[in-house]
């Protein structure tokens, strides 16, 4: 029987995706993906609609989020697997970075409408109820106006950094982040550590910090990762007694990647399974994780 095709990061549109969950979730069992993780950013409003349609489906989900953290300027993104939910420290923090990410969406997008013709109505235009609203959303606008061809388009242009109209937003510090998903029953990986537009985002001091605060893997086979950057984290991950991950970070349209286009293997699976506590896997009718 061949090893099970498991994908752990994929976006709806509760935040920066372009499918609602229990689409994604349709979409990941038509790819033939045995697991999938839903790991919408700094929310988990998604999970009850994904795992009430992956119930009826052959695969796993792994109910997830994405949290954002900061060092410096640097953008480190926290993969928190089977986390509660409810845990009050987590909702706390990520209410706080959303909120902060509403705020600084207004004010680019203020900036931005001085010079081209967009609106907040045209972002929110392009959100669902009650989604973590970002560059993302300001990029389907640009896109809708015709100032920018697509996403992708988008942030190389009017939303790059460079641009001008580009704040930072506030967020916790890796290491805060790694603490709430471990106190909230979590998994932590990093997320696509060594992405090509901005290199290695931590360094191995601040990687043993993680390591001794729980971290519990990285993202290693994920399309941005440079191969040279992949190569350290390998050996990071060796040294550390890190697991190690691959997964597509699918957005729908919102980017090229597909689902499944890198995958996780079966034990790194197992050990999220089997050490978190905050929430379980919804396995589906007659899923091979079960």
């Amino acid at each position: 029987m061949p090893d099970p095709f498991i994908d752990l990061h994929a976006h709806s549109s509760v935040s920066d995706g372009t499918e609602r969950p229990a689409d994604l979730v349709r979409a990941a069992a038509a790819a033939g993906l045995d697991g999938v993780a839903l790991t919408d950013h700094d929310t988990t409003a998604g999970w009850a609609e994904a795992a009430a349609t992956a119930r009826d489906l052959p695969l796993t989900l792994l109910p997830a989020l994405e949290l954002s953290t900061r060092v410096g300027h640097r953008s480190v993104h926290v993969l928190g697997y089977l986390v509660d939910p409810d845990d009050a420290g987590l909702v706390a923090e990520t209410g706080r970075i959303r909120d902060g990410r509403l705020a600084r969406a207004r004010r680019m997008v203020d900036r931005i409408g001085r010079d081209h013709p967009i609106t907040w109505d045209d972002v929110l235009a392009q959100s669902r109820d009650g989604a973590t609203i970002g560059r993302p959303h300001i990029a389907d606008a640009l896109v809708a106006r015709g100032l920018e061809a697509d996403r992708s388009a988008a942030f190389r242009g009017i939303l790059h950094p460079a641009s001008g109209y580009y704040e930072p937003h506030e967020a916790p510090t890796p290491l805060r982040g790694v603490e709430l998903i471990r106190q909230a029953g979590g998994v932590p990986v990093i997320a696509h550590p060594a992405a090509s537009s901005r290199g290695i985002v931590i360094d191995e001091p601040m990687l043993r910090e993680l390591v001794d605060a729980g971290l519990g893997g990285l993202e290693v086979d994920h399309r941005e990762n440079i191969a040279h950057g992949k190569r350290t984290l390998l050996d990071w991950a060796g040294r550390y007694g890190l697991f190690v991950t691959g997964s597509s970070d699918y957005h729908g349209t919102g980017k090229p990647n597909r689902l499944g286009e890198h995958r996780t293997a079966l034990a790194a699976f197992d050990v999220i399974r089997s050490t978190a506590t905050g929430s379980a896997p919804v396995v589906g009718t007659g899923s091979r994780l079960s």
